[in-house]
């Protein structure tokens, strides 16, 4: 298998969608299917799920494959790497995945951490939906910036950047749209949609399984990315609720952002695997506690 084929089924592995792959990977869908196709030829066996239109899922055989081949992958991109920050004075760097979407909110972290370390490059990519703790844990990023609580033997949880209060997303006819508040209870009467392969604690802590009344807030869809998530809003399929920054940097006329007061504020905190701790991770924490919580 080349490493053009490997990162075309990584990336399909991730997406889990042939258009959105091939979209990333600037190719046809024709093309990533032709190399799939050979891949599960060549293997003796289906890669892929594609019993559902929808969404395909990975088969037992390409959980293991994509097991495999991620750290091999990662070690040989980060390898190409080295060898391309060595030529910019660089000696090492810092990948940071976001789950939250407010990246120039944070910039004081971001420059401070630069202006300090000009040697080291400091990386900031949108974290997956699907499994980021396996992400964080195959070393596909140091450093997870993510909401608490987070409750792994194995992570570090490090210093809180910021709290949101809580919007929720629905389409703009929708019979919640006018409203100026939402109440917490009034979200067990829609469906709604999260990521798979979620500890049950954490997608609790982001939207919780009941209201205080005990009403199940039900999940009737999977979703692997934000651009599905927020069809299904737009579509009026879902509602979603989200920290407030995304007001700020997503503006559709299909979509309205109600305030829910009764969820409080969410926590988000660096977060890293506990085994691979270093001094840029260290320094980037550090950067974090000596400016303090931000408020937006």
């Amino acid at each position: 298998m080349e490493v053009r084929d490997i990162e075309i089924f990584l990336t399909l592995a991730e997406e889990l969608h042939f258009g959105r792959a091939a979209a990333r990977l600037h190719l046809t869908q024709a093309r990533v299917s032709q190399v799939i196709g050979r891949q599960e030829r060549h293997l003796g066996g289906l890669l892929f799920d594609r019993s559902n239109r929808r969404q395909i899922r990975l088969t037992p055989l390409g959980r293991q494959l994509r097991a495999d081949l991620r750290p091999v992958y990662a070690s040989l991109r980060e390898s190409l790497e080295r060898a391309r920050m060595a030529t910019r004075g660089k000696t090492a760097r810092l990948r940071v995945g976001m789950m939250p979407f407010n990246v120039p909110d944070m910039y004081r972290y971001w420059d401070t951490f630069r202006s300090r370390h000009p040697q080291w490059e400091l990386q900031l990519r949108r974290a997956p939906y699907v499994d980021p703790f396996a992400r964080l844990r195959e070393g596909d990023m140091d450093v997870f910036l993510t909401w608490l609580p987070v409750d792994e033997p194995d992570l570090t949880v490090g210093p809180v950047l910021f709290r949101d209060p809580r919007v929720l997303a629905v389409a703009a006819d929708h019979e919640l749209a006018e409203r100026l508040v939402v109440p917490f209870e009034a979200l067990a009467d829609f469906g709604h949609a999260m990521p798979p392969d979620m500890p049950d604690y954490w997608e609790d802590g982001y939207l919780s399984f009941h209201t205080c009344r005990g009403k199940p807030i039900e999940r009737i869809e999977q979703v692997t990315n934000a651009d599905e998530l927020i069809h299904l809003v737009g579509t009026g399929e879902i509602v979603h609720p989200f920290p407030s920054h995304v007001t700020r940097y997503w503006s559709m006329s299909y979509v309205r952002f109600v305030p829910v007061p009764d969820m409080g504020t969410i926590p988000y905190a660096l977060v890293w695997r506990r085994d691979a701790e270093n001094d840029l991770i260290r320094a980037l924490a550090q950067t974090v506690r000596d400016i303090g919580v931000l408020h937006f």
